[in-house]
């Protein structure tokens, strides 16, 4: 037990909090705590919001095929896909190297890694871009917009972001949402929220057309700009695919855990 950092344990259990009040947000779902498993899922076409992740420590590799023998019935009983984020620093040294034997065998197959990622940074200094404006979004309008980049960014149908995000309260008044508009058309998001002690940063996503522009950075630390101004939290928490390391690296944070994001296989 003791073999786990601390630091991989507050990234799996900012997950599991942040995607409460999210899955709580969309009005459907389930938020639901078996043991050794977190389970937000909002059943939405937007697959973010459809997350298991395991919470058992030293995990081995019996209890693992136990675990994802759990999760696959599960999520083949629902009607949108998701993902497993599995932790790997909870497993144990023998369960992480049988983790890709053990999820081929549970019908499982790797779509995207990542890491979970914190720093003692905050506060940071007010940033500025000298082609964007930042707005804090507040207006379905803006939602949508906040919306399509992601589904964009990601490579997902409009709709997909739409479904996971139109009408909600929580992004629009409860988090620190932000876009970046150049010439005033929004080319940038990224959001943060206070979960527990963390300032959580979630969302991130720059327009195709926009990349290699700083927008993203910018916008990032915009949301963490003002986030910190208005709670006051001094540590920050995201989870990030490969290709967004560098860039939080670039902003202070550091790697506490590695991701690995398992769907079904087709």
């Amino acid at each position: 037990m003791g073999g786990v950092s601390p630091e991989a344990i507050e990234s799996v259990q900012q997950l599991a909090d942040t995607w409460r009040a999210v899955v709580l947000d969309r009005g459907t779902g389930d938020v639901a705590d078996p043991p050794g498993m977190a389970i937000r899922w909002a059943d939405s076409q937007f697959p973010f919001w459809n997350c298991i992740t395991f919470t058992d420590r030293d995990c081995g590799v019996r209890l693992l095929e136990d675990r994802f023998a759990q999760a696959v019935d599960y999520m083949r009983r629902r009607r949108q896909p998701g993902l497993i984020w599995l932790f790997e620093e909870l497993l144990d040294p023998t369960c992480r190297k049988a983790l890709p034997q053990a999820a081929e065998r549970a019908g499982l197959a790797l779509s995207l890694s990542g890491f979970g990622m914190a720093g003692d940074i905050l506060p940071i200094a007010e940033p500025h871009h000298p082609e964007l404006e930042f707005v804090r979004v507040t207006t379905e309008e803006q939602l949508i917009a906040y919306a399509d980049l992601n589904s964009r960014a990601y490579g997902m149908p409009l709709e997909a972001g739409r479904h996971g995000l139109a009408g909600s309260a929580l992004w629009k008044t409860g988090m620190y949402t932000y876009l970046g508009l150049a010439d005033g058309v929004p080319v940038s998001a990224a959001a943060t929220v206070a979960t527990g002690d963390c300032l959580f940063l979630a969302l991130v996503a720059t327009a195709p057309e926009g990349q290699r522009r700083g927008y993203g950075e910018a916008t990032v630390r915009k949301a963490l700009y003002e986030g910190a101004r208005a709670t006051g939290l001094t540590r920050t928490v995201l989870h990030a695919t490969l290709a967004g390391a560098p860039v939080y690296e670039r902003i202070g944070y550091r790697k506490v855990a590695s991701i690995g994001f398992w769907g079904l296989k087709r």
